[in-house]
This record gives C-alpha cells, sequence and structure tokens, in this order.
C-alpha cells in the first residue's frame, strides 16, 4: 500500500476518534461544557464583538477606498528598509498592534486582494503584522502582573514583532518586487478591482466586518469548551505533568503553558498562581502573547484559506515571535526591578476589567479606530512623496 495513501487513513482515522471522543464528553460533560460555552458567549458578545469590530470596518475601508495605497506612499522608504514591503503594506503592520488579533493578518490579506502588494509580500507580511493590542495587553495582562509589567509586556511584544519582520524580510528571495500600476494589472480576482467610492466601501466594510466577527466567535466558542473537556478529562494536566517530569519544571507552570499555547487568555490568567519565578512568568505571558493560540491561528487560517496564500510563514513568523518576545521579557524582567501583584490588588484588578461593559470597549475601539483612520489618511499630506513633489 502507498505511504501517501497509509498515512491518509491514519490522519482520518485519528479525525474520525478525535471526533467521536469530543462528542462523548459533550455527552458525559454536557453542564459544564455547556458553562464554558455560556461564558465564551458572554465574552464575545461584551468584549470580542464591540473592541474588533469598529478595527475590522477600518481595515476594510483602507483597502477597499485606496487609502491604504496613499498612505503607502509616504512610509514606502521605511516599509521598504524595514521589512521589504510596499508602503501600502503598513496600515495592516500600524492596525495589527493597535487593534489586535486578528485585525493585522485580516488587512494583509485584504491589501494581497486588493493587489497592493504580491503573493511573497503578503505572507512575509502576515509573519510579523498579526499581534495583540494595548488593551488586552495593559488592562488584561497588565491586571494579572501589574501596570508596569504590562507596559514591559507591551514593549516586548511590538520590538518582537518588529524582529520578526526585519528577520522575514529576505523571505521567498531578496529580489526587490514592485507592484505595476493598477491600469497595467489583470484583474485576477474579483476583489482586485479601483478604489470604490466611500459609501458602497463603507456598506462592504461592515458587513465584511461582523462575517469575519462571526467566524472568530466560532472559534472562541469551540476552544472554550475543548479546553475545558481537556482538563475535564485529566489530558491536559497529564500532558503537563509528563512534560514537566521530562524537563524538571514546575508541573502547574507546564499546565498553563499548555493551555495558553491553546487559547491565550486562560493561560496567562493562571500563570500567577504558578510556583516559579516572576521573570519565568512574564517571559511565559510573553511568549504567549507572541504566539497568540491555536485558538487565533485557526481564525487566520480561516482568513487565509480563502486567499490562496500560504500558512507556513505565518506559523513559522508567530512561533518565533513567541520565543523572541519571551527573550525580551525575561532579559528586562532581569534588569528591572519589577514586582508581583498582590492577590487583593489582583482581584481589584480582575474585577475591574470584567465590569466593563461593552459600550465601554465600542467606545475606545472605535475613537482609537477614527484616530488610525485620520493619521493614516493625513500621512500623504504631511509625508507627500518625492514622485509627487517632481510633478
Amino acid at each position: 500500500m502507498p505511504v501517501g495513501l497509509v498515512r491518509r487513513r491514519v490522519i482520518d482515522a485519528a479525525t474520525a476518534a478525535a471526533i467521536l471522543l469530543l462528542a462523548l464528553g459533550l455527552i458525559f460533560y454536557g453542564r459544564e461544557t455547556s458553562a464554558a460555552a455560556a461564558e465564551s458567549i458572554e465574552l464575545c458578545f461584551t468584549v470580542l464583538l464591540p473592541s474588533l469590530f469598529p478595527f475590522f470596518v477600518v481595515s476594510g475601508l483602507s483597502a477597499d477606498t485606496g487609502l491604504a495605497a496613499l498612505a503607502g506612499r509616504a512610509l514606502e522608504r521605511p516599509m521598504r528598509f524595514l521589512f521589504n514591503v510596499p508602503g501600502a503594506c503598513a496600515p495592516a503592520f500600524v492596525l495589527g498592534l493597535i487593534g489586535g488579533y486578528p485585525v493585522g493578518a485580516k488587512t494583509a490579506i485584504a491589501l494581497y486582494q486588493k493587489e497592493l502588494c504580491t503573493k511573497r509580500q503578503a505572507q512575509r507580511l502576515l509573519a510579523f503584522c498579526n499581534n495583540s493590542g494595548p488593551a488586552f495587553i495593559l488592562g488584561a495582562v497588565g491586571g494579572v502582573f501589574g501596570g508596569t509589567a504590562g507596559l514591559l509586556l507591551y514593549g516586548s511584544h511590538i520590538l518582537a514583532s518588529i524582529t520578526v519582520g526585519v528577520l522575514f524580510r529576505g523571505w521567498g528571495g531578496k529580489r526587490r518586487e514592485r507592484i505595476e500600476p493598477t491600469a497595467r494589472r489583470k484583474k485576477s480576482s474579483p476583489d482586485a478591482e479601483a478604489p470604490v467610492r466611500l459609501g458602497p466601501a463603507f456598506t462592504r466594510a461592515v458587513t465584511g466586518a461582523f462575517s469575519s466577527m462571526l467566524n472568530i466567535c466560532a472559534f472562541v466558542i469551540f476552544f472554550s469548551v475543548a479546553i475545558r473537556l481537556l482538563c475535564l478529562t485529566g489530558i491536559l494536566p497529564g500532558a503537563a505533568r509528563g512534560i514537566a517530569a521530562l524537563l524538571q519544571v514546575d508541573k502547574s507552570f507546564m499546565e498553563k503553558l499548555l493551555s495558553g499555547a491553546l487559547e491565550l487568555t486562560s493561560g496567562i490568567y493562571g500563570l500567577l498562581s504558578t510556583g516559579v519565578s516572576l521573570s519565568a512568568k512574564l517571559a511565559a505571558a510573553a511568549f504567549m502573547l507572541g504566539w497568540a493560540g491555536v485558538s487565533v491561528h485557526c481564525q487566520v487560517l480561516n482568513f487565509i484559506g480563502e486567499s490562496g496564500l500560504s500558512c507556513r510563514p505565518y506559523l513559522a513568523g508567530k512561533l518565533l515571535h513567541g520565543w523572541v518576545s519571551a527573550l525580551y521579557a525575561w532579559l528586562g524582567a532581569r534588569l528591572l526591578p519589577f514586582d508581583a501583584q498582590t492577590g487583593p490588588a489582583l482581584k481589584t484588578q480582575l474585577y475591574a476589567l470584567t465590569s466593563r461593559t461593552a459600550g465601554w470597549y465600542f467606545f475606545v475601539a472605535l475613537t482609537s479606530a477614527i484616530i488610525t483612520w485620520t493619521v493614516l489618511a493625513l500621512l500623504p499630506t504631511i509625508f507627500p512623496s518625492r514622485k509627487g513633489q517632481r510633478k
């Protein structure tokens, strides 16, 4: 029997077994999994939807109205010098750092579909533009470890993203790629078209943003239930014990690290109770933020699959981002004085975070998105391109 056929049958059998075990787990632990699903649904409607939706709208508008191309003329030189991508890719990097997962990746794919960058450039961009936003790191993670540690983690996250972008600037060949003017290009896809007016672009951006949010919420709910099942059945604690014994590290620390590798929030919230040094906790949190978690990757891979881009540069970039960010955070924690948050203060921080209303998250996100849009729109005026000046 051919090796490829054997491999396919093994994969099919493993998939069928996983689906069967998942179904049995939902039957035997129905109450617990229902509670996990309810908690994740509340998270989606009170935090994720209001905080991400405005940035998805801005992302779609930037590509459809031609704003990304206009702002790219002002940022062509720094983007080329650092990351070897055209200046039109700058909105993906900026929105990724401000809006959080997976806004940067969605913007990068939209730019590729509008033919504002080549396939190689888009894949290069995906390796470093899908990042966590300041609201989550400074608010949620800062609530766990303290505000100063939140600043360290966000700074490490940004520096690691830039480092990965520089390291990936030669990925796919060092040849300098250019994008031909729109009039000379063939329309290779329905999305590759000239900029449209603001009205139709806004309508398409809103409907596209809502569709994207439904996909994201579906993955968040699924992984919340899956992680709860892995804990209830003892699979996750058993794997953590085995790896901890092999590496001679704290078992609870390894369990939270594995949980965070699957779903970011649950892993970070449990780090403070582990019996390792603060520098190790901050390094682990930085790794989780850089890696982003399998849940976020499934959201991004859903967008990538529809575009025809390769997922390998993205996954390699996120893994590298996790390790580099962990190194920066560990060095920062060793060189700078940090104190762990006390128990009562931690409860106060987390209560303040979870008690925020959906309207508060939407207001903050909408304000940030409007400011980002305004800055991108003013860039061509403040920093006109040399080509335009010669004219």
